[in-house]
């Protein structure tokens, strides 16, 4: 049985140098195959809107979107720290409505805690859930929810203006109470000074080496083909697996080869009872 990790673990992991590995998860399967497979951590993100909903944004994306699929990954891996994402406007309108959402995230979906994008902007935000009870991880960097003010989805960071607003952001969101931060898609030295001038765990996506790494599972695992951010891996190619699957699928019945014998459900009773019913029902 996989024991869970907690924040305690993830502090004592950066300190003792030990990497953190984190994957998102939109449902019950992968949840499943990630928490057997050994993950520290799971992600679920408001990327779903792309990788799982197919906007083309994340922006789209409900309250009510996450909280269901928040559940679905819980029962999939249960013993398993999971974080569920704060979409496009359950937080930026008030400290009052960014508690509230939070909440429906830890009591009504069994989050371990919540993740929110911004620095500067958003610190009251985490002060305020922290205060509440409830533990925030911050996101800086590339932040999908804000890619329209970033002029897209583009590296951040790669000027000493930029970085040197990045490095306040990051001091922000730990001043006001985040357990950790994820830097995404800055350079590696950025996120190296980061690390080192930060208490708090920093976890990397497409940001280098960090105290962990974050991977959209469908990018990974080849699902998502829409297009492949620069700093994707891809582990696999599980869409060009399907796709022939799904092919074969089709020449076979359209060729009268599926279903066969092996796959029907045989009669229990002497054959011509049941034509002496068909009979019956023919002439009624």
């Amino acid at each position: 049985m996989v024991t869970k990790k907690g924040i305690t673990d993830f502090v004592r992991m950066k300190e003792e140098k030990k990497q953190v590995t984190w994957i998102t998860a939109y449902d019950y399967p992968v949840a499943s195959f990630a928490e057997q497979a050994g993950i520290d951590m799971i992600l679920v993100g408001d990327s779903l809107g792309m990788v799982v909903l197919g906007y083309d944004k994340t922006n789209p994306v409900t309250m009510e979107d996450c909280l269901s699929h928040c559940k679905a990954v819980r029962r999939g891996a249960p013993n398993t720290w999971i974080v569920g994402d704060m979409p496009f406007m359950s937080y930026q309108v008030s400290d009052e409505k960014a508690v509230h959402n939070a909440g429906r995230l830890i009591k009504e979906a069994d989050m371990d805690c919540i993740k929110l994008e911004g620095g500067v902007r958003v610190a009251p935000r985490i002060r305020a859930i922290v205060a509440a009870g409830i533990p925030v991880i911050g996101h800086i960097g590339l932040t999908p929810q804000s890619s329209g003010q970033l002029g897209g989805f583009k590296a951040q960071g790669r000027d000493v203006k930029n970085a040197r607003a990045l490095i306040k952001d990051a001091l922000a969101v730990q001043e006001a109470g985040a357990y950790s931060i994820l830097v995404e898609a800055i350079p590696p030295e950025l996120t190296a000074f980061i690390c080192e001038l930060l208490t708090i765990p920093v976890y990397s996506i497409g940001a280098g080496p960090a105290d962990g790494q974050l991977v959209i599972c469908s990018d990974m695992l080849g699902l998502f083909q829409a297009f492949t951010p620069r700093f994707v891996k891809q582990y696999a190619n599980v869409a060009e697996i399907e796709t022939e699957a799904i092919r074969t699928y089709v020449r076979e019945v359209r060729a009268g080869l599926f279903p066969t014998d092996a796959h029907v459900y045989h009669i229990i009773e002497p054959l011509e009872q049941f034509e002496k019913m068909f009979q019956e029902f023919r002439e009624s």
